[in-house]
């Protein structure tokens, strides 16, 4: 494989990393992980052992992914975003001794193709958040995230809609439930909280 690595980067040598990938310094990549292409992991960033990531993903600066998570092509997470793994942590167990590695059961993340993870935020595993959502920064993912949505504050809600350009998308006048991408025009129909792309529209 053809990638780059910093000479104070980590990259466990049962790794799998992509063509066309870059590894920035004091970053950390675990045990049996794999990296697809074309992607960036940032400074001090942290992938665990086993996490699935696709594609063109950037993991920006001090961006922590722990395992079992998975990032589809094309995910971005943002500067010192996390991505949990455990639903009750505790470092012991109730008799006070130090929990291990089999103590406790890794649930995962799901970022879906597309999204973006924005800086500081946090996703609470387990949770999915879907194909080419927005969370915005500083955002505690609690829920499951739509297709498309825009996600904001500590629980995050939905606060609108976002297109592949990542821009808010307007509501199209006359049409209930119609949506427009002001960046690329692309339509969307959203449908009982769900969106789709409208077929015969694709952006320029």
């Amino acid at each position: 494989m053809n990638f780059r690595m910093q000479p104070t980067a980590q990259v466990d040598e049962t790794a799998t990393i992509g063509d066309g990938t870059t590894v920035w310094d004091l970053a950390q990549i675990r045990e049996d992980a794999r990296l697809g292409s074309g992607c960036i992991v940032g400074r001090g960033a942290y992938v665990g052992p086993g996490v699935r990531i696709g594609d063109n993903v950037k993991l920006q600066n001090y961006a922590l992914v722990y395992e079992p998570a998975v990032l589809g092509d094309g995910v971005f997470v943002g500067p010192a975003a996390v991505l949990t793994n455990d639903c009750f942590p505790r470092s012991v167990d109730p008799k006070g001794r130090l929990k291990r590695g089999g103590d406790w059961e890794a649930v995962a993340v799901e970022v879906a193709e597309g999204a973006s993870l924005g800086a500081r935020s946090v996703c609470v595993a387990p949770v999915r958040v879907g194909r080419w959502a927005l969370v915005a920064a500083g955002a505690v993912v609690t829920k499951d995230v739509p297709d498309f949505a825009l996600v904001a504050g500590v629980p995050a809600r939905r606060i609108g809609w976002v297109g592949r350009a990542g821009v808010r998308l307007v509501g199209r006048d006359g049409e209930p439930g119609g949506w427009e991408c002001p960046a690329s025009g692309a339509l969307y129909d959203e449908k009982d909280g769900h969106l789709v792309e409208r077929a015969g529209r694709l952006p320029g």
